[in-house]
Order: C-alpha cells, then sequence, then structure tokens
C-alpha cells in the first residue's frame, strides 16, 4: 500500500505543522520556514502566506500612489484630449478631479469610453461613478474585505487634514499576497528588514528606517529628507528603478531585488572599495 502521507497536499501537511500551536507571530513565521526548508511548502505557498500575514499589518499609507503620481482626468478636458492618455497609461480606472487633485469628482471607467466610440450622446459627468474617501491609517486587511464586499477596486487616500493624500487599488493590495516572487531573494528577506548572507552582503527592505540601517551598518546617512533607505536609493536613481537597475553612493552599491510600478521593495547592498580617482572626483 502507497504512503498515505504521499497524497496529502501542502496544505494537510503545514496544518499538521501547525499543531505545535506557535505562541507569537515569530514563531508561526518560523514555522512556516521550517515547513519551506522541509519541502512541505514550496516558494510561492510561502511568499502567498507570508504576503498575507504582511497584509494584516500595513496601512494603505505604506502602499499607496502618492498624489504627484496619481493619473487623473480634467473634467474640462473633452474625450479627444484625454483618450489619448487613458490609452498611454492602459488603467481601467481614472479619478476625474475638477479645480485641482483635491476636487475629485468621482471616478471614470476605460470601459465607459466606448460609448463615446459607438456615437452615442457622451458627457463624462454624467458617466462618473462614486469616489471612495479612506483615511491613510485604514489596515490593508480592512481595506481589502470592503473592497470585495462593494465591488468597488479603487479608494481615493485623505490626510488628516481631508486633503487627497493619494489612491490605492485592489491590484495594489493584493500584490502584497501575490506579487513578484522572482528568486530566492524575497524570502530572506521576510525573516528581518535587514538580512546579511554568507558573502557579508546585505538584503535590506526598502520600507527600512535610515537610523536603523544607519546602526546595522556603522554609516551615518542623513535622516533629514528621506526616513527610508529606499526614499533615499530612489533619489540617487532619480526615477523609479527596475529590478537589477544599480546606483553607487558613499562607498556602498545598491542594487534593486525587487520593484513594481509604484515602488521599490528590496534592495541588495554591498560595500565597495573606493579608488583614489573614484574618491578625488
Amino acid at each position: 500500500m502507497a504512503d498515505d502521507s504521499s497524497k496529502h497536499t501542502w496544505l494537510e501537511r503545514i496544518s499538521h505543522l501547525l499543531l505545535r500551536e506557535p505562541e507569537d507571530r515569530e514563531q508561526l513565521v518560523e514555522l512556516l520556514h521550517s515547513s519551506y526548508e522541509r519541502n512541505l511548502l514550496d516558494a510561492d505557498a510561502l511568499s502567498m502566506i507570508e504576503g498575507v500575514l504582511q497584509v494584516s499589518e500595513m496601512q494603505v499609507r505604506d502602499i499607496m500612489i502618492p498624489r504627484s503620481q496619481m493619473d487623473v482626468i480634467d473634467i474640462t478636458d473633452p474625450p479627444e484630449k484625454f483618450i489619448p492618455f487613458v490609452i498611454e497609461t492602459a488603467h481601467s480606472r481614472f479619478p476625474v478631479i475638477g479645480e485641482n487633485k483635491d476636487d475629485i469628482l468621482g471616478i471614470l471607467l476605460a470601459k465607459d469610453l466606448l460609448r463615446y466610440y459607438a456615437g452615442e450622446d457622451f458627457e463624462v459627468r454624467d458617466m462618473l461613478r462614486p469616489a471612495v474617501f479612506i483615511p491613510e491609517s485604514k489596515r490593508l486587511n480592512v481595506l481589502l474585505k470592503e473592497f470585495r464586499g462593494n465591488r468597488n477596486h479603487i479608494a481615493i487616500v485623505v490626510d488628516e487634514y481631508g486633503g487627497v493624500a493619494g489612491m490605492v487599488t485592489i491590484e495594489d493590495v493584493l500584490e502584497q499576497i501575490v506579487g513578484d516572487i522572482e528568486d530566492e531573494y524575497d524570502y530572506d528577506e521576510t525573516e528581518d528588514n535587514i538580512f546579511r548572507d554568507a558573502s557579508g552582503r546585505f538584503r535590506v527592505k526598502a520600507l527600512t528606517e535610515i537610523t536603523d540601517f544607519n546602526e546595522a551598518l556603522g554609516v551615518e546617512f542623513s535622516d533629514e529628507e528621506f526616513s527610508t533607505i529606499g526614499g533615499l536609493v530612489v533619489s540617487k536613481f532619480g526615477h523609479l528603478p527596475k529590478r537589477a537597475e544599480q546606483v553607487v553612493f558613499d562607498g556602498f552599491r545598491f542594487t534593486v531585488l525587487r520593484a513594481d510600478s509604484r515602488r521599490v521593495h528590496s534592495l541588495l547592498v554591498e560595500h565597495i572599495e573606493e579608488t583614489p580617482a573614484a574618491a578625488e572626483a
């Protein structure tokens, strides 16, 4: 007779492993990693489970698209003017504004533009769906539940003064769970904000506070302009970098390990010896 355990799914096997009743989240994560090392979980499953745990701790402000990067449509623009912009950006939903980005009139669905091409009477204001406004502090797991409940896929984020701080979509939230799973770096970085590998390099979460980064690596990067190491590194690039892009400054090489269209997620940090010529430059 074949061994019944060979027929168990990974979910059943991890359930048996969790009978050890971890007492806190750290022990739970340790068990998950142990199950991965024993081949009870594959890499994708481990990453998604950790993503679910992470979402319950994150707030909207951690993943929102900042106000300055929001792609919006001006209510005064005719369709022939903003439709090329809609095609170029390829979003499915667009906030429509009045006088400025604090004046959100509603949400335009790109699919509603089919009526314009069909030759129907088309007035943008008549096509708008109500905008949903949420605070920066809302937790992602709560937001995801609301997205699923009301079938809304976009929300406008407001700050404590009622001004628009940014926006967030259901895709942004789901990406935290099922986002890029590209290499082994993803699993190392889930353990700590800063992880040192056997070669002496550091894998660092972009959201790591500069003060923590300074303490761990013995450096003195300023946190006056940026509070996270990701913010500092992106400023050195001068643009939102893609995976594998590198930048060198102050004796370190920073390589982007994970990034998406919104932000950098993790970095590989290496100390390099500057040549005399480079030091004099």
